[in-house]
């Protein structure tokens, strides 16, 4: 398998999923901070042909505290790709939500990570990010990954790449876990009408709300 594909344009939209390949994650090879000197050394470890450290590397990322949802995710990944595997018990730890609304103009994007922060993407290319300066949103983010937690339990993981943006009409519900993505898809007005769905899509739309009013008090 090739570790290092052929970088590719990054969108916005790729930032959110934490599954970007090894090399771009980060692309800098001198980052000194952790974890990112951790995922440097584990790449240079895998390049040098000693896979067994490059994982032992990642398993440690795993096992830090206190880090950014992404960065459990990107390790998540790579540890996938060397062949590892996460237990039962973690395989449905849900990190991340993120829903999406394909319009005729492009795609409305909200995520939620474990972490309290929050995005909004719109399609016009404007965006909210919240990285938590205070617990104000915690209630709307956590609203949106109780509702990610029971349907990421009904369903299993996607083997395939991510698949683009969906369509006009549709919307994706994408739960952001360590054994890989979750996801279901359907119209706007058949899943909002869904047991699980319903909820989990009420909860995103409350979401950006409370983001895009932060943007009006000057806070995000």
């Amino acid at each position: 398998m090739n570790w290092f594909k052929k970088e590719k344009p990054l969108t916005p939209r790729d930032l959110l999923f934490g599954d970007l390949p090894m090399e771009q994650w980060p692309k800098e090879t001198s980052a000194t901070a952790e974890p990112w000197r951790s995922f440097v050394e584990a790449r240079t470890r895998l390049k040098a042909g000693n896979k067994a450290e490059a994982i032992r590397i990642l398993q440690g990322i795993q096992a830090t505290v206190g880090l950014e949802s992404r960065h459990y995710l990107q390790a998540w990944h790579f540890l996938r790709e060397l062949g590892v595997r996460p237990s039962a018990e973690m395989a449905k730890h849900l990190y991340g939500v993120l829903v999406e609304v394909g319009l005729e103009q492009g795609v409305d994007i909200v995520v939620a990570y474990a972490d309290h922060t929050a995005r909004y993407l719109n399609y016009t290319g404007s965006g909210v990010i919240w990285e938590r300066p205070d617990t104000s949103l915690d209630q709307p983010v956590g609203a949106l990954l109780a509702a990610g937690r029971t349907v990421v339990q009904q369903i299993g993981p996607w083997e395939q790449a991510r698949p683009p943006a969906p369509g006009n009409g549709s919307v994706r519900l994408n739960m952001l876990t360590p054994s890989g993505l979750h996801f279901g898809q359907g119209g706007f007005e058949v899943l909002a009408k869904d047991p699980m769905g319903g909820p989990l899509i009420g909860a995103a739309t409350r979401l950006m709300q409370e983001l895009i009013a932060k943007t009006k008090e000057g806070k995000a």
